[in-house]
């Protein structure tokens, strides 16, 4: 009994976050990946366009919710989506229309692409705050619990109880879906063909009668959505604040760079081992050793290995590891 309340105590605070989080992260990481494989620069203004898609969602949410248009159970966030990643697109690719081709028209060192959008980085950032303020904005309704910790131990009479929110269930179910859709369309159409084409050898793409800008357009696209759901995913699991996006750039290039920048299946699973890490290291495992030790071995203390404020310094860790005896990442993206 001691060992199921073990587990369920790590499932509730340790694996069952780390998934979600982690979804997240793959999600953000996906679209930082795109856009150096494809467009070949580190796009530092992801974070931001993430916000920036979660900003519009939502006021579309609360816009619904004062029409009185909900969507049951779920989120009412999930209906308002689609207008929060089409904003975003139309953000993204007016960015590249007045930024970032001409750069590309001049064939440009891609330093100069990231100093572009470190500026661009700066503006998206005070766009959102100054629309939608610094504080923490809440836009969850509907069903807050798929189970709650309460009814798990009516269930099952541990101890411990297992809480499932809603949020944590959507963001996998939603990340599950979105990969699928974009490794279908990157491998089975011929849009998505011609991309990676594009990025494996644009030289030769162009010989073949690829349109170079059509790429470019389609990607942003593609970013915008990926950018878009994994922000308000990270909204609804959490809260929505303007500074906290920007600090999850951090994480979302440790997930990319760690699985293999440039690598689509990398920034998967750079995103799951960046968000189990975070989560492991700052996790207090006192109560789980309690349950497994003798009454006689109960710790003292949290038996925690960093507090929960320096979360992203164990991100920043992993990254400088694989810079410095993996640049390529574990996936053999390309080299940083």
């Amino acid at each position: 009994m001691d060992v199921l309340n073990a587990f369920v105590t790590l499932a509730n605070f340790v694996i069952i976050p780390a998934t979600a989080y982690g979804a997240q992260l793959a999600l953000g990481a996906l679209g930082v990946t795109l856009i150096y494989g494809i467009l070949r620069f580190s796009n530092f203004a992801h974070g931001d366009t993430m916000a920036f898609g979660t900003m519009v969602t939502i006021f579309a949410t609360w816009g619904l919710q004062a029409a009185g248009i909900t969507f049951g159970i779920l989120p009412t966030a999930l209906l308002a989506l689609p207008l929060g990643i089409a904003a975003t697109a139309l953000l993204v690719i007016g960015t590249d229309r007045t930024i970032y081709r001409f750069y590309r028209q001049q064939k440009a060192k891609p330093v100069i692409f990231v100093i572009a959008s470190l500026g661009v980085m700066f503006i998206m950032n005070g766009i959102v705050r100054f629309f939608i303020g610094v504080d923490d904005q809440r836009f969850a309704d509907g069903e807050r619990f798929i189970i709650s910790a309460r009814t798990f131990r009516d269930m099952t009479g541990l101890d411990e109880g297992l809480a499932f929110r809603t949020t944590q269930g959507i963001t996998i179910v939603v990340a599950m879906i979105a990969v699928i859709l974009l490794f279908w369309f990157l491998n089975r159409t011929r849009t998505g063909k011609s991309m990676r084409a594009f990025s494996d050898n644009e030289d030769l793409a162009l010989l073949s009668g690829i349109n170079p800008e059509r790429v470019v357009l389609i990607t942003w696209i593609i970013v915008a959505a990926l950018a878009t759901t994994a922000g308000v995913l990270y909204g609804l699991d959490k809260s929505f604040k303007p500074f906290t996006y920007f600090q999850l750039l951090l994480p979302i290039f440790a997930s990319a760079i760690v699985g293999g920048l440039g690598n689509p299946l990398g920034a998967i699973l750079g995103g799951f081992l960046i968000a189990f890490s975070e989560v492991g290291v700052t996790y207090a495992f006192r109560k789980v050793v309690g349950y497994l030790g003798p009454t006689e071995w109960q710790p003292d203390g949290l038996l925690q290995l960093l507090s929960t404020d320096y979360k992203f310094a164990v991100s920043f860790g992993i990254l400088l590891i694989v810079l410095l005896f993996k640049p390529t990442g574990i996936m053999k993206g390309k080299s940083v």
